[in-house]
């Protein structure tokens, strides 16, 4: 689609993962879009107090946007508002922190490639947490697992990663994947219980009857191994998880 000057136009649906300032008065915008990937655009005006599509262009919001094609960075030119998850996730801090690892992580795995999967399992999970349905934390590290998973690093909960004896094994190793027998681990492989890898299976297919189950030690030794595996994954760990730690 072009306009009447011949400057091509498209209209996407997308979830905002992040801002920041520009100028005076825009922002660039960074959208996980459903169907072209991430979107880096500029949003002018959007910081004066009489802007009518700032509010919609913040992080948790889903929007429908017409963008005009840029040479480096596209504008947006209107917005209409999806879903405003920002709100509920706002006023609690824990879903505060748990949204914003889940955005980092979309936006960290998605800066290359992405699909309409990563699109739809990010929309699940801020829909979730803007309704609390689970503990925030652990809809962030199921989030970040399934996500993983889409990225083609899905780890192994229940099969030894080394010879793929089935389990359930007791051991875990970032670098190989997932659980490893005892016969396959080496000395610096983590011991987890064997309740610690049941609720990593479920949080990995989405079993929420069987992740509310799980004692709070389980929940602790998944979240870091989770944080563990992402850092591995990623080269280097999330800015959100930081905030997390220093709790």
């Amino acid at each position: 689609m072009v306009d009447t000057f011949g400057v091509p136009q498209f209209k996407e649906e997308g979830i905002v993962l992040r801002t920041h300032k520009l100028g005076e008065t825009d922002r660039i915008i960074t959208l996980l879009s459903k169907n072209s990937g991430q979107i880096r655009a500029v949003a002018k005006g959007v910081r004066k107090t009489s802007s009518k599509i700032g509010a919609r262009l913040e992080p948790f919001m889903a929007v429908e946007a017409q963008f005009y094609k840029g040479k480096t960075l596209d504008v947006v030119t209107q917005v209409e508002s999806i879903a405003s998850y920002g709100k509920q996730i706002v006023a609690d801090y824990d879903s505060y922190l748990a949204g914003s690892r889940i955005l980092e992580t979309a936006e960290r795995l998605t800066r290359e490639t992405s699909t309409t999967e990563h699109y739809q399992l990010l929309t699940g999970a801020l829909r979730s947490l803007s309704r609390i349905e689970h503990q925030p934390e652990l809809i962030a590290v199921s989030y970040q697992l399934r996500a993983l998973a889409i990225s083609g690093w899905t780890p192994s909960f229940d099969q030894c990663s080394g010879c793929q004896a089935e389990g359930p094994h007791e051991r875990f190793l970032v670098q190989v994947g997932g659980a490893v027998c005892e016969n396959c681990a080496p000395p610096e492989a983590t011991r987890l219980s064997p309740a610690t890898m049941t609720l990593l299976a479920a949080l990995l297919s989405g079993d929420w009857g069987q992740v509310e189950q799980a004692d709070s030690f389980s929940a602790e030794q998944a979240q870091g191994i989770t944080r563990a595996f992402m850092q591995w994954h990623l080269e280097r760990g999330l800015k959100s998880m930081n905030i997390t730690e220093r709790r």
